[in-house]
């Protein structure tokens, strides 16, 4: 073995350990910082999650649907945070409601922090008059968290002469795990062309603790308030085509932590666009997303980007997200007229 291919082990089983230690040193100060607690991962594409957004959304597509969100936040870094989403939900005739199926994934610090929320909706519909469409929900599930020290290399497990890991090193904790059962519920309505909803996750606000000691690992509500519009308009010149445009406002707080997103969409024909503005109620805006899309009856896709202005924007380099929604079966003929005019993305 030549000396440029130790060198290049030994170079890069140090680069490992250093950055296993800064992710120790992260964990810690989200573990024990009086200034944070555990929070929900976000997703940029709003609309197209909907069910993560507000449970009430359940049942509210004229066809059967499935979802499939993956959001790559800073991934400059290695792919440190992701977080992979799959919803299914129908409109039930017989009910005049509508069920659903939810299952999230989050990989936090690359495997070290794993989390797992599923669970079931039911959503009940009203039609109070031609023109006021309310949908009430339930959700109800669990969250599994895991706590995994294995991944971590830290310098003194590491040879010098081969670059080899070798030993153990003594951590101050040990891995672990939790189960705990979590509620939400959720609301929404429309009027004519305006839509409306509040969300409340987390109703019993969870213990999710796994390190001894630690008092700061209570899952806080996610409070969600969000409202948006949706018009047409049309182009002016030789070939007139409709387009839509759709301006929207989200709030949502969850313990100390509050956000406040403004955006609009436009969509004409098979193509939708928007862009958003997020700020954490302060001077400095928290990022602009830009988003794109592609539509069909019975196929959509998505994709979107953070352009991230916060103190963490040379670490983070922004986010990436992706959405894909399948619509199955014939379209269902309502026991009303309104469905949800709620964007796609």
């Amino acid at each position: 073995m030549n000396n440029y291919s130790t060198e290049y082990r030994v170079n890069h089983s140090e680069q490992a350990g250093f950055k296993s230690i800064l992710l120790l040193l992260f964990l810690f100060l989200i573990s024990f910082s009086v200034q944070l607690k555990a929070q929900d991962p976000e997703f940029s594409q709003f609309y197209a999650n909907p069910l993560y957004l507000n449970p009430a959304f359940t049942g509210t597509s004229s066809f059967p649907r499935a979802i499939i969100n993956y959001r790559n936040q800073w991934p400059k870094q290695g792919n440190t945070f992701t977080t992979y989403n799959i919803t299914f939900d129908k409109f039930i005739n017989s009910t005049t409601g509508g069920i659903g199926f939810k299952t999230l994934y989050d990989r936090q610090l690359n495997g070290v922090i794993n989390s797992f929320n599923t669970s079931f909706i039911y959503a009940e519909h009203f039609n109070l008059s031609d023109d006021f469409f309310i949908s009430m929900a339930l959700e109800s599930g669990f969250i599994y968290r895991q706590f995994n020290t294995g991944g971590l290399i830290f310098p003194g497990m590491i040879d010098q002469g081969s670059g080899t890991i070798i030993g153990l090193y003594p951590l101050p904790v040990e891995s672990g795990q939790k189960l705990v059962p979590d509620f939400s519920f959720g609301t929404v309505g429309q009027v004519n062309s305006i839509y409306f909803g509040i969300a409340i996750h987390h109703l019993t606000q969870p213990d999710m603790s796994i390190l001894p000691g630690d008092q700061l690992g209570k899952l806080p509500m996610k409070l969600t308030l969000h409202i948006g519009a949706k018009g047409h308009e049309f182009h002016n010149g030789l070939i007139s085509r409709e387009f839509t445009i759709s301006p929207n406002l989200i709030y949502r707080q969850q313990g100390n932590f509050k956000q406040i997103n403004g955006g609009i969409y436009m969509k004409e024909d098979w193509l939708t666009f928007g862009l958003w503005y997020r700020n954490n109620l302060s001077v400095r805006p928290n990022a602009i997303v830009a988003v794109i899309g592609y539509q069909s009856d019975k196929f959509q896709f998505g994709y979107s980007f953070d352009f991230s202005f916060s103190k963490t924007s040379n670490y983070s380099y922004g986010s990436h997200e992706l959405s894909m929604v399948f619509f199955f079966g014939e379209y269902h003929k309502r026991q009303f007229n309104n469905t949800m005019v709620i964007p796609q993305l």
